[in-house]
């Protein structure tokens, strides 16, 4: 997938991850059914151990870019001080193939099964170049801190 500069989506309008918890470095594509996005894995990011990009950090890259689809509606105004709170409220299917190395850029694209309020159930599947690494079928909360 090519990234074109005026193509990328700022992800800190969508999301309220920091470093070093960020991580999504890119929305490719968004609309309110899906999202694509990218991450680069550098050597020093937190889930990463023996040059591998951990299962813990494919969970979290797949649950960040499920959120963005939810998220939109809390950041729809970029100049917002808005902040939320969310939370993974149920795991219903998760495959690992395979684990990426540091250096190595991923992408995700995930797509809504269904959403009813500020809860969503979302689909996501991450590769390396054409290679599958995780698929997951995740339920997401998001809700605004007030």
């Amino acid at each position: 997938m090519e990234l074109k500069e005026e193509n990328l989506i700022n992800i800190h309008h969508f999301l309220p991850h920091r470093e070093p918890m960020l991580m999504v470095d890119y929305i490719l594509e968004l609309t309110p059914e899906k999202v694509v996005t990218s991450f680069e894995i550098k050597a020093d990011n937190i889930f990463v151990h023996n040059n591998q990009f951990v299962e813990a950090g494919l969970i979290e890259h797949s649950a960040q870019t499920s959120s963005s689809i939810l998220g939109q509606s809390f950041f729809s105004n970029t100049e917002s001080n808005t902040k939320v709170i969310g939370f993974i409220t149920n795991i219903k299917k998760i495959e690992i193939f395979g684990l990426p190395e540091a250096g190595n850029k991923i992408f995700s694209k995930a797509s809504l099964i269904s959403k009813y309020e500020n809860i969503c159930q979302i689909f996501c599947e991450t590769f390396l170049d054409e290679k599958l690494l995780i698929r997951t079928e995740i339920s997401l909360f998001i809700q605004e801190i007030k």
